[in-house]
């Protein structure tokens, strides 16, 4: 099979579909990989880089939507890549498709097969190639929210472990899944107040024995969450619904009810 990595263009976007160690792999299988110049640049992986491991480097990611039988991206096909996608092509990216109408009919009309990573489920009906994205999207909020906190950048100037005598932050995880499990273990370990809201006692009941009851656990309820977010200095939203949009459990009016 003839794979394909072509750089990544969403704004933003440095990740790349493969490092040079799974090129390797690969190639080793007996499988021929096209790497787009400079796709790895952004993670600091060199075409040489990709060269060693066994990879082809071609000049345009053209090049390697034509050639390939499956590319393997990081993020949704933008719409003039799906145009590049044909019909029997294999298509392997974290996609979101319930919140991107335009690449959903993009991706229909190609005709190629698309993969979505985030709803690949295990044995045991786990998200294994999404759980990773999701622990690290977790941890960053905090560390994030904790920037954004700083009188420099316009927060109301809240140390999230506060100092002896000064209270510390109060910080609010909606949601107790990877994102939300991920977003209280950074957050009490830098000290703040955790508190986690969650629907499902049996979950809230694990992170309570998971946190050694560090951490205060709150059933979902629309005025329980109104009533914690006003408390808080951050909140974190980490709510899933696989294969479909997040709702949006923090409205306006919440959010008006919170410090400056």
């Amino acid at each position: 099979m003839i794979i394909g990595v072509p750089k990544e263009i969403k704004v933003e976007e440095h990740r790349v579909g493969l490092v040079p160690s799974g090129v390797q792999e690969l190639t080793q299988a007996g499988h021929k990989v096209l790497v787009e110049h400079a796709a790895g640049a952004g993670v600091g992986f060199s075409d040489p880089d990709y060269i060693n491991a066994g990879a082809t480097v071609v000049p345009t990611a053209n090049e390697v939507f034509a050639q390939a039988d499956m590319v393997v991206k990081v993020k949704e096909p933008q719409p003039h890549e799906c145009a590049k996608l044909r019909s029997g092509q294999i298509l392997f990216t974290y996609l979101h498709l319930a919140a991107a109408k335009n690449i959903t009919d993009g991706l229909l009309q190609s005709g190629c097969t698309a993969i979505a990573y985030e709803t690949i489920e295990d044995a045991q009906g786990r998200l294994p190639l999404l759980a990773p994205m999701s622990e690290v999207a977790g941890r960053m909020a905090i560390q994030a929210g904790a920037f954004c906190l700083q009188r420099t950048s316009q927060g109301k100037g809240v140390l999230l472990a506060g100092v002896p005598g000064v209270p510390r932050a109060k910080v609010l995880v909606i949601g107790g899944g990877v994102v939300g499990e991920n977003a209280a273990q950074i957050a009490l370990g830098m000290g703040a107040g955790v508190t986690i809201v969650d629907k499902s006692l049996p979950r809230l009941k694990q992170l309570d024995a998971r946190f050694n009851g560090q951490v205060q656990t709150l059933y979902s309820t629309q005025q329980g969450i109104a009533d914690a977010v006003a408390e808080s200095d951050l909140v974190v939203g980490a709510v899933l619904l696989p294969g479909a949009a997040a709702p949006k459990l923090v409205t306006e009016t919440m959010v008006m009810s919170m410090e400056p």
